[in-house]
C-alpha cells in the first residue's frame, strides 16, 4: 500500500499539474491562478469543485511537504508550480496520463481510460491499457475494485488516498455512442446549457442584423 495519502483537494491539485504538463505543455509549469483554473474546470473533472486559490496554495504546501510538487526555479517574478510523480516514480507518458484522469475524475473503466488519456499521451488498444493499469496496480499506485451489480466492466481508481471506498447503491456508469460521450450527467447537462447559451446569442446576433438590413430600406 502507499505511504503517500491526500485529500481530494491534494488530489485535485497533483492531477491538474499532471494534466496539463501532458495536455498544455507550453503552460507548464503553472501559476497559482492557472491551477487553480484547472482545478475547477467543468469539464473533464468529477466532483466539480469551487476552490480558492488559498485552498491550492494550501494544498501546494502539503504536496510540497510530501515531496509531490514543488515551485519551478525558473518561475520568474510569478511563482509557477509543478508535480514531482515523474522524477519520484519514474513514469511513463501514458502512465502520467492514466494517474492524471484517475486523479481528476475518479474511478474509471478501462474503456473510459483510454478514451480520456488519449489527448495527453498516445495510448494502446484496450488490452494494452489494462496491462499498464496492472503495472501500476503492481505498484500500488491504483487498484481495480470490485465490479458493480449490473455492470460488465470493472473501474479502476489511484490510490494516493488509500483503497476508496464502494457500494453497491452507487449509480452505473452513464454511457452513450454521442459525441459528448465520457462525460458525467452533470457535466452533460452543463455542455448543453452552454451550447444553447451560444445558440440563443448567434440568433440574437443575426436578427440584429437583419434589422439593420431592413432599415436600409425604410
Amino acid at each position: 500500500m502507499m505511504e503517500i495519502t491526500l485529500n481530494d483537494i491534494e488530489c485535485r491539485v497533483l492531477g491538474s499539474l499532471m494534466e496539463k504538463e501532458l495536455a498544455t505543455p507550453d503552460y507548464y509549469p503553472m501559476t497559482l491562478n492557472a491551477l487553480t483554473a484547472a482545478c475547477n474546470q467543468k469539464s473533464n473533472r468529477h466532483p466539480v469543485m469551487s476552490l480558492s486559490e488559498q485552498d491550492v496554495l494550501r494544498a501546494l504546501e502539503s504536496l510540497k511537504e510530501k515531496r509531490l510538487a514543488l515551485m519551478a526555479s525558473d518561475s520568474g517574478r510569478v511563482s509557477k508550480y509543478r508535480h514531482l510523480l515523474f522524477e519520484k516514480m519514474k513514469l511513463e507518458p501514458a502512465e502520467q496520463a492514466v494517474l492524471a484522469e484517475l486523479l481528476v475524475r475518479g474511478p474509471q473503466t478501462v474503456g473510459e481510460l483510454k478514451g480520456r488519456s488519449e489527448r495527453m499521451a498516445a495510448m494502446g488498444d484496450l488490452t494494452e491499457v489494462e496491462f499498464l493499469l496492472d503495472e501500476l496496480a503492481g505498484r500500488d499506485l491504483v487498484a481495480k475494485l470490485p465490479r458493480r451489480p449490473g455492470l460488465k466492466e470493472q473501474r479502476y481508481a489511484h490510490l494516493f488516498s488509500g483503497v476508496p471506498a464502494t457500494s453497491e447503491e452507487e449509480p452505473p456508469a452513464f454511457s452513450e455512442p454521442t459525441k459528448i460521450q465520457g462525460i458525467s450527467e452533470n457535466e452533460r447537462i452543463t455542455v448543453l446549457e452552454e451550447e444553447v447559451r451560444r445558440l440563443q446569442e448567434e440568433v440574437a446576433a443575426l436578427r440584429k442584423t437583419i434589422e439593420e438590413f431592413k432599415r436600409q430600406f425604410e
